[in-house]
């Protein structure tokens, strides 16, 4: 992966969003010692595949024994999905999602962290990646409204908050490298794209886009088949969706890819995002 980037200003929190694809083998992979390097105050993972237990053992082996840890595992599917939140600092809360058929599936998890300008809240998401026009997709759509009304709650508090993670949705023709050829397949619909599109207009800022303009890319997920990756022939799927007044605090954005086929320990890699607060 790429080297540590320096933080621009020295009060900002860095907030890494990973999906790790299975807790276990990404340590192995030397995925962890990877974010272990790069200074992170939150850490937000998904895919961790692992009961509570086996996360946390593995998180003691990796440098990480000593953070605050809100895990919302699959109990649904053992060893699919789940979501975490890792925090240098105490959580002043910690919730899921109220639907129970969601909250047993390790989709979400969400923690209000004290700020000196207030609460901010950090959101850990896994969104399926859905099937067109199957009962898949279905539930991906029922998911996605779920997270919709948490983030319509955000802008009616006004809140500091973001969600992270993988969305399984490329937004525009900026987002994958072959976008003709994945028109009208999941990840890529009509109808999910114009769900990021409403987001964006009227809830949260993309906050790499906001920094740094329309791309292409920087993509954030790649096949492990094949020259996918060498070819840089890939989706931007990961993302740090920020509330209006957290966005406007980001001062640096970047995506964490490796730099070559061997040294990846995920099909993703990590988006890392600097902010202009203070955690105390």
């Amino acid at each position: 992966m790429s080297a540590r980037t320096p933080r621009l200003w020295s009060r900002a929190v860095r907030l890494i969003t990973a999906n790790v694809n299975g807790i276990r083998a990404a340590a192995r992979r030397g995925g962890l010692a990877w974010l272990q390097s790069q200074d992170a105050d939150v850490l937000t993972l998904q895919e961790v595949r692992a009961s509570d237990e086996q996360l946390r053992a593995v998180l003691a082996e990796s440098g990480f024994g000593d953070w605050h840890v809100a895990h919302s595992p699959s109990t649904a599917a053992k060893g699919h999905a789940g979501v975490a939140v890792l925090s240098r600092r105490p959580f002043a809360d910690i919730r899921t999602l109220e639907d129970e058929a969601f909250a047993v599936q390790g989709r979400w998890i969400e923690v209000d962290l004290a700020g000196s300008s207030g609460t901010v809240t950090v959101a850990s998401t896994y969104v399926h990646t859905g099937e067109a026009l199957t009962p898949r997709q279905d539930e991906k759509y029922a998911f996605l409204d779920l997270v919709e009304k948490r983030l319509q709650t955000w802008g009616s508090m006004n809140a500091l908050a973001v969600v992270t993670g993988d969305l399984n949705i490329a937004h525009t023709e900026h987002d994958l490298k072959n976008w003709k050829g994945n028109l009208g397949k999941a990840g890529f619909l009509d109808d999910e794209r114009a769900l990021l599109t409403r987001w964006c207009e009227t809830h949260v800022v993309d906050v790499h886009r906001a920094l740094y303009g329309p791309g292409p890319g920087p993509y954030t997920w790649w096949s492990w088949r094949g020259k996918a990756f060498d070819n840089d022939a890939g989706w931007r799927i990961d993302y740090q969706l920020a509330t209006p007044a957290l966005a406007g605090r980001a001062v640096s954005a970047r995506v964490g890819r490796a730099d070559s086929y061997a040294l990846r320990w995920s099909d993703h890699a990590p988006v890392v995002v600097d902010y202009d607060i203070e955690l105390p």
